[in-house]
């Protein structure tokens, strides 16, 4: 199957719409372009995600990526809502990247915040547009008509007409001035905040071909692309000649790749028939590789350097409020503790793909890829090969998981390579191998913390001193150590701005290992850090865990200071979540035996308010069993899809829990140990909390997305609860490494 013939091109899709004004989105605002020289047909499309036929089918554009996020139902959801359509008329299509339809990117939950009110005035005009044409079809006033579920009524004289009898007059009318273009008062919404079932389920259950591993293509040939084990290595001889003359073999060549860790790293490239003689010509392959300083990298060896750190001074001061060792020396109890967790990878089920046709006559490049950043997809081609962005066409397919991995777009520029030496259509597959050890990994990391609490049970100091890992990045001002994705503490977290006596300060560790964007990046370890020292601090004082965390939010309602993506920190907004899940948790009003107790934790991320409390059980033999998790939401005025809302919180909350109980990567001689799922183990459907309940507080604040804040409160929950069962501190990620027996 070819997926462009399951998503037309902005152009094929333009000509087919009739003489209409089109609505796009640039850069976050609407701008208008004019479509008046288009071929004239019956249908309306008063934007470029909009299209009416004359049979009244509505089809709607989703121009963000789709990884498992569910934006692909939820934002037509919010075009259809103003519009004011039958979902079940409603048809979405996927949309290529296209200037026309704005920033494309999907990662850190900003496609719902991007996008939602301008998608309501896109839906909102169409529908005012599809009323004035029935107000003129009438010779009535449009004030005297009203749109309905796909139609336009007429109250005075009962006269109701369908929105495709109105698409061509529609089509011929300007688009209104935007006071003239009234959105729906979200009470009288009949989609919006209901439970959607996904546009894909249907063809996902039935493994219909909708991701790029799917895609296939007349004459298409299949690439395996082979790096050195050790990261930052690069190859300096292989048997090519051999690997050539094995039975289905087309081509097979060194690619010399950039230094660049993020983007064309050097290897060896087969290009053959099928993809079973790619991976079978890939076992008798042989390369000398040049090593690299990579080689010297250890697990081992990183944490006695960070253990050797941790008694300096840190290289960076993040944050610096009052004098740490005086606020010590009187606290009336002091906390030491030292917290890590490794490098791990993004593991998404379907491994990096992407297909890719060079047709040297008109130098285009034509891409499928699964990627949730297409715009730097198609930059990073362009800027590696010194090619014009508009002659790289870029087809999104939908992803088989991306938790932030696939936007990097590596695999995106090591086909385009692969293509421009093979004069066929040629789709690379990276094995579960390549993707375990060869991916942009989340980074490891070292706290080392110390707090003070005074008589009355106050924080009074705290300081972390932060170890980190950094890639060394060569820019205009000279060599610099850059600190990869996630792992670079601002001082603005929570609690620094909070505590009087503040120090956090960092250092980062030189490495040759890629690192990239992690599923709610920095704060899905950052969280685990704070909440559970902060726990350990409240225990110290011998005070409530959530007593005493409203008393360190204290009473201001807005913490000033840049705060995440440089907004301010609602100090109110989060005492809303934490009281709501204290209520309906029903913290406080019961008394666990032991080898049971409850754990609270919240966390700020990605626009996001989100509290949780989790209950567990810990056998003698130490044996964890997460009963019970509640989970309470502040994400704005609108839940967009209910299904998907709650979906994204049981996702996160079973994502979290798998994350902190089992995944860790160990390095020796540069080289990532483990390989697949048998050494690189998730969690199972047996092991997910029985019970996840999750509750959303409708807030006067604008729309948030959901596909990150949930998790990070997940881990310090489970380990503050952990500690209420068992009296053990867990420290140290994963949670399998721990002994949690008692007796």
């Amino acid at each position: 199957m070819t997926h462009a013939a399951t998503s037309p091109s902005r152009r094929r899709f333009l000509r087919q719409s009739a003489g209409a004004l089109l609505l796009g989105l640039q850069g976050g605002t609407i701008a208008l372009a004019s479509a008046s020289d288009l071929d004239q047909a019956g249908a309306f499309a008063p934007n470029a995600f909009i299209r009416i036929g004359t049979d009244g089918r509505v089809t709607l554009v989703s121009k963000q990526p789709e990884i498992g996020q569910g934006i692909k139902t939820s934002l037509p959801m919010v075009l259809a809502e103003e519009l004011d359509v039958d979902w079940k008329d409603v048809h979405v299509v996927q949309g290529d990247l296209d200037a026309v339809y704005g920033p494309q990117g999907a990662g850190g939950s900003t496609s719902t915040p991007t996008n939602y009110e301008n998608f309501r005035k896109l839906g909102a005009t169409a529908r005012t547009m599809l009323v004035q044409a029935a107000a003129r079809t009438w010779g009535v006033p449009a004030s005297a008509c009203r749109a309905s579920q796909g139609s336009v009524l007429h109250a005075a004289s009962g006269r109701q007409i369908g929105y495709g009898a109105l698409a061509a007059t529609a089509a011929t009318l300007p688009v209104p001035d935007a006071k003239d273009v009234r959105l729906k008062d979200p009470s009288t919404y009949r989609l919006l905040g209901t439970r959607v079932g996904g546009v894909d389920n249907g063809l996902v259950v039935a493994g219909k071909p909708l991701f790029g591993i799917d895609t296939r293509l007349p004459g298409m040939l299949y690439a395996t692309y082979v790096k050195c084990p050790v990261l930052g290595g690069r190859p300096v001889g292989a048997n090519l000649a051999a690997i050539k003359a094995m039975p289905g073999v087309k081509d097979a060549f060194i690619v010399e790749g950039t230094e660049n860790l993020n983007g064309l790293r050097p290897g060896v490239a087969i290009v053959a028939n099928s993809t079973w003689n790619a991976l079978r010509a890939r076992k008798k392959l042989e390369v000398t590789w040049d090593e690299g300083d990579g080689a010297k990298h250890s697990w081992a060896g990183f944490e006695a350097q960070a253990q050797a750190a941790s008694g300096d001074p840190g290289q960076a001061v993040q944050r610096c409020d009052g004098d740490v060792d005086a606020a010590l020396a009187g606290a009336a109890r002091t906390v030491e503790a030292a917290y890590s967790y490794p490098f791990i990878s993004h593991a998404s089920m379907e491994p990096q793909n992407c297909t890719a046709w060079y047709k040297p006559e008109s130098g285009m490049l034509e891409l499928w890829a699964p990627t949730q950043n297409p715009g730097s997809g198609q930059a990073l081609v362009a800027s590696t090969f010194n090619m014009p962005k508009e002659r790289i066409v870029l087809h999104i397919t939908r992803s088989g998981g991306g938790f932030g991995r696939r936007l990097s777009s590596d695999f995106i520029v090591e086909a385009a390579a692969i293509a421009q030496k093979v004069n066929a259509p040629v789709k690379l597959t990276w094995t579960r191998e390549d993707d375990l050890q060869q991916d942009h990994f989340r980074a490891g990391g070292f706290h080392f913390l110390r707090g003070g609490v005074d008589e009355q049970g106050k924080v009074v100091a705290w300081h972390d001193h932060f170890v980190t890992f950094a890639n060394r990045v060569e820019k205009e001002s000279g060599s610099v150590l850059q600190p990869g994705s996630g792992g670079n503490l601002s001082g603005d977290e929570f609690p620094g701005r909070w505590v009087p006596n503040c120090l956090i300060e960092q250092t980062p560790l030189e490495c040759r290992i890629p690192m990239g964007p992690w599923r709610a990046p920095g704060s899905n370890v950052f969280a685990w850090v704070f909440h559970s020292f902060i726990d350990e601090l409240a225990h110290a004082a011998g005070r409530d865990p959530v007593a005493f965390r409203l008393d360190l939010l204290g009473d201001k309602d807005i913490m000033p200071g840049t705060g995440e993506r440089g907004t301010p920190y609602n100090v109110a907004r989060m005492r809303g979540v934490l009281k709501a899940v204290a209520e309906k948790s029903g913290w406080g009003r019961r008394r666990f035996p032991r080898g049971k107790g409850a754990g609270v934790a919240f966390h700020f991320s990605h626009r996001g308010y989100v509290a949780q409390v989790a209950e567990v059980t810990v056998s003698k033999d130490g044996k964890l069993t997460v009963d019970r998790v509640v989970v309470v939401a502040d994400v704005g005025a609108q839940i967009v899809n209910l299904s998907g809302a709650e979906h994204q919180i049981e996702g996160s909350v079973i994502d979290g829990l798998s994350t902190l109980m089992l995944p860790e990567l160990d390095i020796e001689k540069g080289r990532i140990v483990q390989s697949n799922f048998h050494d690189y183990q998730l969690m199972r459907m047996p092991d997910i909390p029985t019970k996840i309940e999750s509750h959303f507080l409708k807030t006067d604040y604008p729309v948030t997305g959901l596909g990150e804040p949930a998790f990070p409160p997940l881990a310090p929950a489970v380990c503050n609860a952990i500690f209420a069962a068992t009296g053990k501190r867990v420290r140290e990620l994963p949670l399998s490494k721990a002994d949690l027996s008692w007796s």
